[in-house]
Parts: C-alpha cells; structure tokens; sequence
C-alpha cells in the first residue's frame, strides 16, 4: 500500500506542475494577445494599411505601414522558398538509407545549435559578412539573414517528418527498381508532405515575425523597395522604431502595427493546421 500510494502521489505532482505549466503557457498566450489587441485594433485603420509611411509618420503626422507589410513579404517568401530547397536536400540525405548514421546525428546536432541560436547572431554573422565584401543594408542582405534563421527550423522539421516514412514503403518502392534518389524525391517526400507543409510554413511565421536578423541587414526605409540593394521595412522593425518615439501617438501606432503582424502570424498558423490536414490524403496508412 506504501508503494502505490507512493506512486500516486508522486502522479499528482507531476500532474500538477504539467497543469500549472499549461497555465502559464496559456495564460501568457491570453496576455500577450490581450495587449495587442486592446491597444492596437482601435488604432488600425484602412488608411494604415494603404499608404506607407513616408511624410513624417514616425512624427505623429499622416500615412502607414504598406511599405513594412509589403517589406517583411519581400524578405520572408523569398528566405523560406530557399531555406525550404536547402532543407529539403539535407532532409533527404540525413536519412539512414542514403548516408552513415554518425554524420546525420552530427548535422542533426548542428542544426539543433543553430536552432537555438539567438536570431540577432545571424544578423550580426551577416553585418560582418557585409562589411567585408563592401555592401550596405539592402533587401538581398535580409533574405539571406533570413534564409539562415529559417533554415534549421524548417530543415529539421522536414528531417522528422520523413524520419516517420515507414521503411517498408521504401524497401518496397527499391524491390520495384527505384533508385535512392527516385524513392526518396517521388514517394518519401509525398508521404511526409503534411510536416513539410507544416515545417514550412512554420518557419516563414518565424521569418516573417523576427526583427533582430533583419535590423543590422534589411536596414529601414519609408518606401517600397524597387531593386534587392535597397534598404527594406519590415513590420517587426517598424514596431521597434515606433515604439521607440516618445510621441503617444506614434506609440499607438506601433500596437496597430503589432495588431496586424499578430494577425499575419496566427493566419500562417491556421494555414498550417488546415494545410497539414488536407495533405494527409497523401499519406499511406
């Protein structure tokens, strides 16, 4: 009787703290959400959204936020379409049918690294890369700050997706003639398609939402950039300089603008839940 009731006492603890984490989890969620919603939705406006904020904006005076919402697009669709090709390749070749299973837990564990790396480095690894062939802050210089955020996240996403491809599918698939390379682009790629959706479209709302990668980088203008060597607003940058105004209005501004990127985010969020689930059809169970 001592050792059950031991061990049900010792469930109830951690039942505790997985509840009491849930709830902080949850409720910092609620907070957060809460905030930006109840000081920025007042303060967003068509207007906002129409025009950028050339004139005097970060002044108090007219215009918007077009030219970070069209900026952060430019950066973060480009750097997902690359991390995603780059990841993919590697994603494949990590499996243990196609290389020695010391080197995949070696670029496993080095992806692993780079993912918790804070994105600032790869700004800062960037910056110095920039100093020393002579650019300046540029469009091109902030997809590829982004591109090597993303990359990890969406690489080892797409590795564990295709980690759970049954290994009978592609024995099979290699009794029929297939190659590695065919078996691995045509059938496993196909049936891990809902984590590779998923994978990425999780890292372009990290890419999307990051402003320390971007703020040495993409650098900051109030207008659309026309070529990849001009300078790029994004929404997360515009934030961070709005916020910084000691102007209330301006301040406000910035709610509304993280309004909107709240919105951007939890929409590629539910694109990737609904995405997911109608490419599981895809999937052999």
């Amino acid at each position: 009787m001592d050792i059950i009731h031991k061990r049900t006492l010792e469930e109830n603890i951690f039942k505790g703290l997985m509840l009491f984490s849930l709830s902080v989890v949850i409720g910092s969620l609620i907070i957060i959400i809460g905030l930006v919603i109840i000081n920025g939705a007042s303060s967003l406006s068509i207007e906002m959204i129409t025009q950028t904020s050339s004139g005097g904006y970060y002044l108090g005076k007219g215009g918007g936020v077009l030219n970070a919402i069209v900026g952060s697009l430019l950066l973060a669709l480009p750097a997902t379409l690359f991390a995603y090709l780059i990841g993919l390749g590697i994603s494949l070749f990590l499996q243990k049918d196609l290389t020695h299973p010391k080197i995949s837990s070696f670029i496993r564990l080095t992806l692993d690294i780079l993912w918790g790396i804070p994105s600032i480095i790869y700004g800062i690894f960037c910056l110095i890369f920039m100093i020393l062939i002579g650019i300046g802050t540029s469009l091109i210089a902030g997809i590829i700050a982004l591109t090597l955020l993303e990359l990890p996240i969406i690489t080892r996403y797409m590795d564990e997706s295709i980690k759970m491809v049954p290994m009978g599918l592609r024995e099979s698939a290699y009794s029929l003639g297939s190659t590695k390379f065919e078996t691995s682009v045509k059938i496993v790629r196909r049936q891990a398609l809902p984590g590779i959706i998923a994978g990425v479209l999780l890292g372009l709302g990290r890419g999307i939402g990051d402003a320390a990668s971007i703020l040495f980088t993409a650098g900051f203008s109030d207008r659309i950039p026309q070529s990849l060597n001009d300078a790029t607003a994004a929404l997360p940058t515009m934030i961070y300089h709005l916020y910084a105004s000691p102007i209330p209005l301006v301040r406000q501004r910035a709610y509304a603008a993280a309004f909107l990127l709240l919105i951007i985010v939890l929409t590629i969020s539910i694109l990737s839940r609904f995405c997911t689930k109608k490419c599981t059809k895809f999937v052999i169970r």
